[in-house]
């Protein structure tokens, strides 16, 4: 089993970001997709959810990046992304993908999100 995040860097506030983790491993059509961030000094927070297509693909968004944040799966290419925009220094965090399938979770290793000027 292996989640590979890719997209982070440095952008300027106001600016936008495109997260992608790829799956490997296990049903991905099936699993439960979360994006989680830890910020310096700060609790894991879970950003948004993706349950899979047979529950109706509902989604969920923390109060701090709904109406910036989006997230999406495209089960043809076992990725999920997370699309940042209007991002806040408040945003600068290392973003994990997570994943639930048939009781087990599988993390993975993080991509960092800087937003400064």
């Amino acid at each position: 089993v292996q989640l590979v995040e890719s997209g982070g860097g440095l952008v300027q506030p106001g600016g936008s970001l495109r997260l992608s983790c790829a799956a490997s491993g296990f049903t991905f059509s099936s699993a439960f997709m979360r994006w989680y961030r830890r910020a310096p000094g700060k609790e894991r927070e879970l950003v948004a959810s993706l349950t899979n297509t047979n529950t109706g693909g509902s989604t969920y968004y923390a109060d701090s990046v709904k109406g910036r944040f989006t997230i999406s799966r495209d089960n043809s290419k076992n990725t999920v992304c997370l699309q940042m925009s209007s991002l806040k220094p408040e945003d600068t965090a290392v973003y994990y993908c997570k994943a639930s399938s048939f009781g087990l979770d599988y993390w993975g290793q993080g991509t960092q999100v800087t937003v400064s000027s």
